[in-house]
């Protein structure tokens, strides 16, 4: 059996112990399968991710021995491996969904959703939102 198997830390700061513990027991499955590690880095936080915090990870990866065989630096076949290189890879399946119609666009605000969950909670029922029947007038 051979795996591929990945860890994506979100560099918003210093690699921690549940992150390493994580990543070493990623690299040793994939190791006792002759398998893949992936690094990939969840970078989504444009707030507080930052190349340095990034740099700082793997940094820390390689000191406790660690080598991933795909990521940011070696490229492979799953590439691009920062999320937010990844953007025109999720357009492209979601207009996939739109185009196949399982999915669809919403246009309701937060207070509007926020508003239908309380009539459910009201109503002691499960809010399960539904597509609305929107007219071309409504956009």
């Amino acid at each position: 059996m051979t795996s591929r198997v990945r860890f994506a830390p979100s560099p918003t700061g210093q690699l921690h112990v549940g992150g390493a513990r994580t990543a070493l027991f990623n690299w040793l499955f994939s190791r006792g399968t002759a398998g893949k590690m992936v690094l990939r880095i969840e970078d989504t936080d444009q707030v507080r991710s930052s190349r340095e915090s990034e740099e700082s990870i793997k940094t820390d990866l390689r000191w406790l021995g660690l080598q991933w065989d795909e990521g940011p630096d070696e490229g492979g076949p799953g590439a691009p491996y920062r999320q937010s290189e990844r953007r025109d890879l999720y357009d492209a399946a979601f207009q996939q969904l739109l185009d196949a119609g399982h999915a669809y666009l919403a246009y309701e605000s937060p207070a509007e959703l926020g508003a239908m969950r309380d009539a459910a909670r009201a109503e002691k029922r499960d809010f399960i939102f539904r597509k609305p029947a929107y007219s071309a007038d409504d956009l």
